[in-house]
């Protein structure tokens, strides 16, 4: 078994509102890769950045998403799990779709949140842009959500999955 479908992207791309109503479209299961780690450790990624360090969170993120990828459905995985070489590796071998957001509107639209522990002392151009290439390089499909409705965004990759599978 595989995900229909892995989303990658920056924070705030939108990539847990596009998978809940991808997954629904596809009548299957959204699972969001943070939300796996935050079960597993019963505590938030902030926190678990915060008492074991990125280096310790990118090892638990990557064994997660290792998991997470032998089952069906929609997968989102962190933001920055493509900074791990191992789960790059997996993720070629996946229908990979990059949920992309303008520097700006990501910008906007993560600028208040406190639960981005990886935020916290960077902009998010120098988080989000050396990840760039890699989610280029791991993506077949790149969708853009600026100024779009989840319903647009939604349709654009349903077309591409199809078209692909």
């Amino acid at each position: 078994m595989a995900p229909l479908v892995v989303l990658v992207g920056p924070p705030g791309a939108g990539k847990s509102t596009i998978g809940t109503r991808l997954a629904r479209a596809l009548n299957s299961e959204f699972v969001d890769s943070d939300q796996l780690i935050e079960h597993k450790l019963e505590k938030s990624c902030a926190q678990i950045v915060a008492e074991f360090g990125k280096e310790k969170f990118r090892e638990i993120e990557a064994k997660v998403i290792a998991q997470a990828l032998a089952e069906e459905g929609v997968l989102s995985v962190g933001g920055g799990a493509v900074v791990t070489d191992s789960t790059r590796e997996l993720l070629k071998k996946h229908q990979v779709v990059w949920v992309d957001v303008s520097l700006k509107e990501g910008d906007r639209r993560t600028s208040c949140d406190d639960s981005r522990p990886f935020l916290r002392g960077t902009s998010y151009a120098e988080l989000v842009g050396p990840r760039i290439p890699l989610y280029r390089e791991v993506a077949q499909f790149r969708v853009r959500t600026d100024g779009r409705t989840e319903q647009q965004v939604v349709a654009e990759i349903l077309s591409f999955i199809e078209t692909n599978s």
